[in-house]
């Protein structure tokens, strides 16, 4: 070989090896990164090195594209809320194996923090924009940048909530172009309901794009005209909901970024100009920002106003609306049917729905298992349905709550709407089209004789069952019907509708009171599941024979709800009082009780915010029927968790009447000698002297607030050294105004933070010491609805004292017997 030949090889070979470390795309101990260094993408397509943002000195570590842009285009920062203030930094592997940068004096400014030592890793920058570090000896993952996102989106980046990597992802702004430390704004999936893209400011919704439809997000119509960059949502049921995004032409460089202002992009590299072009943004008008136009308001930019409320609808504060404030949003011109107790003159007439069209659908969308045929009446069934719409993609929606951040499109593939109204909000063509009889002369005179004739039979029917119901009322209490029927005058209260079952009728419903068919244990009686030969399903309390305070409960439950019926209270369909039974025949109900899913064995069936709220609201409307719209004003004296029954909806129905009692005429309040209840949810003024009225029951409503808000009962508490009380817990919290510390952690959600400490506010007004500081049911819901914008301050709560001051007072209650009182308290 000749010398010239030789050297000329030596020198590419000297070549290779430099153009090899210039080109770099791994950080190690022995290779790490400078301030005045720079490593690529093996590809070339990204590269990785120290900068410094618009007009700011400070230096950071950043991932950016390759590209001849005037400025670099960062779309990841390592140190964005830990800057460096000279050019000393380093970037490198520690001791412990974790990507760190170091300062000029060495310490630490960053940190992969990977909490399992390993000796020896490396990390690389791969053509994907991807920063990972591996352990060198097996090549395994250890962490990624990808997890970490900043405020930018790249091909193959997942955004959301991933429970099979058990990892959170969001996209998070910078403060300002000079400044990329933490902004306002954050980006996501949102998996409660139907997953959708929500932007956030400062924790609170500020644009959200619409339900995932499979293919688009509905609320962004657009997207079939100009989306062809491979976007797909991944969702199931345990919660996992992210996408992500493929680059399906590669001659196009795109990515995604959210900005300092709160504006989510789709950028495009235009080669030409050398520059990125955005090909799309949002929010775009003012109608797209979130809840523009309140509840059941609907936003138009192309009108002016741009609010307006849906027809059915007025504007809650015609001031506030007049001057374009929209916030307070729209009320109900006319409540709805199913809400209403219907006269005669009403039978028949039922809600209907107005159909809007090419329309962004509201918030808290609930999918339901029913075709577009029976998507309408499974809506209508339910009193709690505002809303319903079919789309292809994704089925049935239901809203179960007031609509909000409704807006209307003027783009084709926008989804209808269909709004629940009362049947005289609807036209003609909405309203079920009633027969008109013509009635002539001699059709009268028929009538007239045929009414008579049928009077005749009803008045016989009713005698006997009249005497039936008597000797049915005596053989199940002869002294109760003697003493308490007549002396209260509740026998005028009709339950000759009611149905007497046979005691072999209900044994083989329910497998001879088999325990595989109990579903539970009452305070003085179990119940069991049934099922007619019909197939129609059944639950029956079964009154312990042995219990000598269970007969006037029975009694007590068979009187009061035979005379009640509302959507949110349970249904009795009838009694058994055959071989010395007392037994009542319920609805039955197929998720069970409340307290099971709050705080017990059904908690993977998962009950969101949005669920509990309408659990908590169901609730309340329950419990006005009682105190003030049912013909009867009664008391329930035992409102708790476990009385709270969920049908197949999840909507709440009040159950357990055998301690509930009747107030007549102007009554407010009354005394007992004998106090019944569960401890923990009775009022101080009953559980220490007896006396109960309205304010009772929301007392106990209040207790059932709080335990629905944080997940916890109210006795889990009672081996705390320092609290007494869920409420007295909730107090302290309210006190250091930390009562986001409260709030359950399996249903905190940024977007719902205030409803939720609203609701906690609300349930602390209810369990003020004093009955007459404590607001009605009536005004409870009306806070609830937020129909009363501001809140009074509450007082402090009855039992927040330490155990040294309750716990002889409340051992005492349990089971004592005086001259004065009898008390009778089930424990929790």
């Amino acid at each position: 070989m000749s010398l010239s030949l030789f050297c000329h090889l030596l020198l590419c070979c000297f070549y290779e090896v430099f153009s090899s470390a210039s080109a770099s795309d791994t950080i190690s101990s022995s290779a790490p990164v400078r301030d005045s260094e720079t490593i690529f993408s093996r590809g070339r397509r990204f590269k990785l090195g120290f900068f410094s943002p618009g007009n700011s000195a400070n230096r950071y570590v950043g991932i950016m594209f390759n590209l001849p842009s005037p400025t670099p285009t960062v779309v990841w920062v390592a140190n964005r809320d830990k800057p460096l203030h000279d050019s000393n930094g380093i970037l490198t592997i520690s001791e412990d194996g974790n990507l760190v940068i170091l300062n000029g004096q060495k310490q630490i400014v960053w940190s992969s923090s990977v909490s399992n030592s390993i000796r020896n890793s490396t990390a690389g920058l791969l053509d994907t924009g991807n920063l990972v570090l591996k352990d060198s000896s097996n090549g395994r993952v250890l962490w990624e940048s990808f997890q970490y996102p900043t405020d930018s989106l790249l091909p193959l980046m997942k955004m959301g909530i991933n429970k099979f990597t058990n990892t959170t992802t969001f996209l998070k702004s910078w403060r300002s172009p000079d400044d990329p430390s933490i902004g306002s704004f954050s980006a996501g999936i949102q998996p409660q309901y139907l997953p959708q893209a929500f932007i956030w400011n400062n924790s609170s919704p500020y644009w959200r794009s619409g339900p995932w439809n499979k293919q688009i997000y509905i609320g962004l119509p657009e997207m079939k005209s100009f989306y062809d960059s491979g976007v797909d949502l991944v969702a199931d049921n345990a919660g996992t909901a992210y996408q992500i995004y493929t680059n399906p032409d590669q001659s196009w460089i795109l990515y995604y970024s959210l900005n300092s202002t709160g504006s989510y992009q789709e950028k495009v590299w235009d080669p030409n100009k050398k520059d990125w072009m955005v090909a799309w943004a949002n929010p775009r008008s003012e109608c797209d920002f979130y809840a523009k136009c309140g509840q059941f308001g609907s936003c138009n930019p192309k009108n002016s106003p741009k609010c307006s409320c849906i027809r059915g609808f007025k504007p809650k504060n015609e001031g506030e609306w007049g001057k374009g404030d929209w916030n307070g949003g729209c009320i109900r011109n006319t409540a709805l049917d199913c809400e209403r107790n219907k006269t005669d003159v009403d039978k028949g007439k039922q809600d209907g729905f107005l159909k809007l069209q090419t329309m962004g659908v509201p918030d808290f969308a609930i999918w339901v298992s029913s075709t577009k045929e029976n998507c309408e009446n499974d809506c209508l069934k339910n009193c709690s349905c505002m809303a319903y719409s079919y789309y292809t993609g994704i089925g049935c929606m239901h809203w179960n709550r007031s609509l909000i951040d409704i807006q209307e499109f003027s783009t084709d593939g926008a989804a209808d709407l269909f709004i629940r109204l009362a049947y005289s909000e609807l036209d003609a063509n909405h309203k079920k089209r009633i027969p008109v009889v013509a009635i002539t002369v001699s059709t009268v005179s028929v009538t007239v004789t045929l009414c008579g004739y049928l009077f005749w039979i009803l008045f016989t029917k009713h005698r006997g069952r009249k005497r039936k119901n008597e000797a049915f009322l005596r053989e199940a209490s002869p002294n109760y019907y003697k003493e308490s029927m007549i002396k209260d005058d509740i026998n005028k209260v009709k339950i000759e509708d009611m149905t007497l079952y046979s005691f072999d009728m209900l044994a083989n419903a329910t497998d001879k009171f088999h325990w595989a068919s109990k579903l539970g244990q009452g305070g003085f009686d179990p119940v069991y599941r049934g099922k007619f030969q019909d197939g129609q399903e059944i639950a029956v309390k079964r009154l312990s024979q042995s219990s000598s305070q269970g007969l006037e409960e029975f009694m007590n439950e068979v009187v009061l709800i035979s005379g009640l019926q509302h959507r949110n209270l349970v249904r009795l369909l009838g009694c058994c009082i055959e071989r010395g039974e007392k037994m009542l025949v319920y609805d039955f109900v197929p998720n069970r009780s409340l307290d099971a899913y709050i705080f017990g064995s059904h908690q993977e069936k998962f009950l969101d915010w949005s669920k509990r709220a309408i659990i908590i609201e169901g609730t309340g409307r329950g419990l006005l029927y009682l105190h003030r719209d049912s013909r009867l004003r009664i008391i329930h004296r035992d409102l708790k968790a476990s009385n709270i029954l969920l049908d197949e909806h999840l909507n709440p129905q009040i159950s357990d009447f055998g301690m509930a009692r009747i107030f007549r005429g102007n009554q407010d309040q009354a005394n007992t000698i004998r106090v019944v209840g569960t401890y923990g949810y009775m009022s101080p003024e009953y559980a220490m002297h007896g006396r109960f009225s309205e304010k009772s029951d929301v007392y106990s409503f209040g207790v059932l607030i709080l335990e629905i808000v944080s997940g916890r009962k109210n006795s889990s508490f009672y081996d705390d050294e320092d609290e007494l009380t869920l409420f007295a817990y909730a107090w302290k919290l309210w006190k250091e105004n930390n009562i986001v510390k409260l709030i359950d952690s399996k249903v905190f959600d940024p977007r719902f933070e205030k409803e939720v400490v609203r609701c906690v506010h609300i349930g602390l007004l209810c369990v003020q010491e004093y009955a007459e500081d404590r607001p009605n049911v009536s005004t409870v819901l009306s806070m609830l609805t937020s129909d009363i914008a501001d809140l009074p301050t509450p007082k402090q709560p009855a039992f927040t004292g330490g155990r040294g001051s309750s716990e002889q007072g409340s051992s005492n209650s349990q089971g004592s017997v005086n001259t004065d009182s009898i008390t009778v308290v089930e424990p929790r």
